[in-house]
């Protein structure tokens, strides 16, 4: 099974630590984020990764090789010269995903969770969606809106009103509400819906899934009591080493 890890952010919620190391190698409980993904990764049975690198990219390079790329088949995806935000990075790593038929999952760094991402991947395989989100209950302002069969209808601001995608009427009697999690699923039949000049460089990937959700099937794996932890920001850092005791098996 493949997987790509999002590494290449510049963490900048986590200044001053990002001033000289990247986002993925700040450490939680001594150990690097990005370590905890790669080996969540790997007890799940995905045996090749792509790892998008930007800021500060050559550390990440050197961890991996200090690791021996821990016993995986590890590419990268070297955005150094220009970040392309995750829909941008996705586009970017095709030629590791494109030429087979099989899904693969992608993981942001800074998400430490308890799903079980064999089940999640495997969900995908049954479902027959174009992509997978894995959502949560979990209280925030911005929520991912799927009918009763799952899929993906819309999103919602609740500070703002915004909704997207742009004419989409928001009636809560007919949606469910769950927050992304930063963990997916997606079939290689994506690269081609990225095709047009509107997906070239720079772009969100869940920009691109509101865009064309109504014409395309994106599921939800809605999960009731999923842990999730982003660890992106310098308060929940301190939470962090905690949570993995507690959460992650």
């Amino acid at each position: 099974m493949k997987a790509m890890i999002f590494a290449a952010g510049l963490g900048s919620r986590l200044k001053p630590l990002t001033d000289t190391m990247p986002k993925a190698l700040v450490p939680i409980a001594g150990r690097p984020m990005l370590e905890y993904v790669i080996l969540k990764l790997k007890a799940a049975g995905f045996m090749e990764i792509v790892i998008n690198i930007h800021h500060l990219g050559e550390q990440i390079l050197d961890f991996l090789k200090a690791n021996g790329n821990f016993g995986l088949s590890i590419h990268i995806s070297d955005e150094r010269s220009l970040l392309l935000d995750t829909g941008g990075g996705v586009r970017k790593a095709r030629s590791f995903f494109e030429n087979s038929n099989e899904p693969f999952l992608v993981h942001n760094v800074d998400i430490l969770s308890d799903v079980n991402l064999k089940e999640l991947y495997e969900s995908h395989l049954r479902g027959g969606a174009v992509a997978t989100l894995l959502a949560s209950r979990r209280n925030t302002s911005r929520y991912l809106l799927f009918d009763s069969d799952q899929r993906l209808c819309g999103w919602v601001n609740k500070d703002t009103g915004q909704v997207k995608p742009e004419g989409f009427h928001y009636d809560h009697s007919l949606y469910q509400e769950y927050a992304f999690s930063g963990i997916h699923v997606l079939s290689p039949a994506i690269f081609q819906l990225m095709d047009t000049l509107r997906w070239e460089g720079k772009f969100s990937i869940m920009d691109f899934y509101l865009a064309t959700c109504r014409q395309i099937n994106y599921s939800g794996y809605l999960a009731e009591n999923l842990q999730l932890m982003d660890i992106g920001k310098p308060e929940t850092l301190a939470k962090a080493e905690r949570f993995l005791y507690q959460s992650i098996q």
